[in-house]
């Protein structure tokens, strides 16, 4: 095959990367940090604002600068040698089925895993051109069997370790007499263990780049504790200081003041910010106020109202004035102004009566911990998954500039992580809202205590499974642990048993659905692009 030759393959190839990598935003980032959103903890907008960076930085800076040819070795590479062409319209055709099912998913509200949907198209693309031979459909490397077994493993493991975590909190702190008070003696141990799970799950699974795992386990170990050590002192002399100040005496401290917190005099207490801002106090939520940067979201959103009433009546409204600028940046801003944590509550109110709920000051202690784990998780995640999108167009990109048969790593040039990270970003940005309503409230009431059991629980497993060869996934795992959590409340009532069976249903479709699609693309486009190909100066 010629370099250079079949352009218009690399060009679709580029495009469907794209998509597949807002795929991963959508999806794959939104639950991620759903619990965040749903418990209260952040806001939409400050969990994007998070994620844009981690997910970015962590694809950039800590992911992998090879990539596998085929996603995990499902399909035997040799049985393309000699056929670059059918390898790059066949990588092309997979971006197109992982791509259009992600989507699908994205917008129904599933998570699904991205890691299994471009899997199933490569299989899907080696079955139309060698047969049923050419699949791994066996365990041994990470084949068929593995991933089927990661539907049942992932949830179940998470869901133990999930409800083990927040027994611990509950039995702990929760129902004591004084939860509050035992809130804080717990809270610099639930610092050590989140921070010591944290930083083992960055080094094994988020660093593929630059491999902190051949520094050997006892220096990891050793430093990880080292570092776990010094987020107990942080706790200690920063962190509980900050946060008693702001649930017990009321004060509108920010995040940015915790390092500070011992040389920053008495700030305005809620009270006299509802005084000058001239709103009732009674619309100010105490223990929602430390979420906002600036002022309470419940302030902005009555004062809004104001002003938005007063316009309506001294100017009707004129779309047609608005500036192209203003309608471009709605497009970009309509998914990070969705209602996530109060998003259809009514339909839910049933389940979530059904829930126990705790006292507020003492899960408020948890957000922290909470939105920590999101965070790491997060940029582990840009730094292990950006592969799904990277992999196949790094090979097309390889076949289109050589026409040489590739090796079964790749070299990935630098323009495509950046690529395919900004895609993640936007697919969290404009569209990880239908995900995260679904793993939110949506499965079972979630609070800050939950949420950070929940995220610490998936760190964990998928940290542990790892290490042991066993097949999970970080989707997968958030639903299970979510699940298991909400049936701590001891009523079965407290859990949305018909959406946990359209997920399920979700994952078992996304091998075939993704195979499929690709399949039946490669078979129509293939021809195609080979019959114009023979045509001089075609494409």
């Amino acid at each position: 095959m010629d370099s250079y030759s079949l352009t218009l393959v690399f060009i679709i190839g580029l495009i469907f990367a794209f998509m597949d990598a807002f795929g991963i935003g959508a999806n794959d980032v939104a639950n991620s940090f759903s619990t965040s959103v749903a418990s209260k903890s952040l806001t939409l907008k400050q969990a994007c604002f998070i994620a844009v960076f981690t997910e970015f930085l962590g694809a950039l800076l800590l992911g992998s600068h090879t990539a596998k040819t085929i996603r995990d070795g499902i399909v035997d590479l040799s049985k393309f040698q000699g056929k670059q062409d059918a390898l790059m319209v066949g990588m092309m055709c997979a971006l197109i089925g992982s791509s259009t099912w992600v989507l699908t998913a994205s917008k129904l509200g599933f998570p699904v895993s991205t890691t299994h949907s471009i899997i199933g198209a490569t299989i899907g693309i080696g079955i139309v051109i060698h047969g049923f031979g050419v699949v791994n459909w066996g365990w041994a490397n990470k084949g068929v069997l593995q991933i089927i077994t990661s539907w049942f493993l992932s949830p179940l493991v998470a869901g133990i370790i999930g409800a083990i975590i927040y027994c611990s909190v509950k039995y702990l702190v929760l129902k004591r007499k004084t939860p509050f008070k035992n809130g804080l003696r717990f809270i610099p141990v639930y610092f050590f263990i989140t921070v010591t799970i944290i930083i083992f799950f960055i080094v094994y699974k988020g660093t593929p780049g630059i491999n902190l795992t051949s520094l050997g386990f006892p220096i990891i170990l050793a430093v990880t504790l080292g570092i776990a050590f010094i987020a107990v002192l942080f706790a200690i002399f920063f962190y509980i200081p900050w946060v008693k100040r702001i649930i017990i005496n009321h004060e509108d401290l920010k995040f940015y003041h915790i390092p500070f917190i011992h040389f920053i005099g008495e700030h305005k207490h809620l009270s006299e910010i509802a005084l000058e801002s001239g709103i009732p106090e009674s619309k100010i939520d105490i223990m929602n106020i430390k979420k906002n940067s600036d002022i309470h979201e419940d302030i902005i959103n009555y004062s809004a109202k104001d002003i938005s009433n007063k316009m309506e009546k001294e100017q009707p409204k004129n779309e047609a004035n608005k500036s192209l600028s203003k309608k471009l940046g709605g497009i970009f801003t309509h998914g990070i102004n969705q209602e996530i944590a109060e998003y259809k509550n009514d339909e839910y109110k049933e389940m979530h009566d059904a829930a126990i709920k705790y006292d507020d000051n003492t899960e408020e202690l948890y957000s922290f911990l909470q939105i920590l784990t999101a965070s790491f998780a997060s940029f582990a995640h840009g730094s292990n998954d950006v592969a799904n999108a990277v992999g196949p167009l790094t090979t097309i990109y390889y076949i289109w500039c050589t026409g040489l048969n590739p090796d079964s790593t790749l070299s990935i040039p630098i323009w495509i992580l950046i690529f395919c990270a900004v895609a993640i970003d936007l697919g969290l940005i404009t569209y990880g809202y239908n995900v995260m309503r679904s793993l939110g409230n949506k499965i079972t009431l979630l609070t800050p205590t939950r949420g950070f059991s929940s995220e610490l629980s998936a760190c964990l497993t998928v940290l542990t499974c790892s290490r042991l060869s066993l097949p999970v996934s970080t989707t997968h795992c958030i639903t299970g642990s979510t699940t298991a959590i909400g049936l701590c409340n001891g009523n079965l009532k407290s859990v949305n048993w018909k959406l946990l069976l359209f997920c399920g249903f979700s994952w078992i479709l996304t091998l075939p659905i993704a195979g499929i699609i690709a399949g039946i693309t490669f078979k129509l486009l293939y021809p195609i692009f080979m019959y114009y190909s023979s045509v001089p100066n075609s494409i």
